[in-house]
């Protein structure tokens, strides 16, 4: 098996750019937060609805991710 090598230079510029993943992470939620509440704020958009389609969502995705572990059964 072949070892590979990974210099201190390759393992800071992964560490930056797992912090740029977290920043751009951290502003991507926070301008859906914001718009989501000016949504509701609006009357738009209620609470209620937003967590029915928050749950209809992640049973959505958790079928699909199930399905892909287990694509024959």
């Amino acid at each position: 098996m072949k070892k590979t090598h990974v210099s201190a230079w390759e393992q800071v510029n992964l560490a930056a750019k797992v912090a740029d993943l977290k920043d751009d992470h951290y502003r991507t939620l926070l301008s859906l937060s914001a718009i989501l509440e000016i949504l509701i704020e609006k009357g738009l958009l209620t609470q209620e609805e937003l967590e029915q389609k928050t749950v209809h969502l992640d049973q959505e995705l958790g079928a699909v991710i199930a399905a892909s572990l287990h694509p024959m059964g």
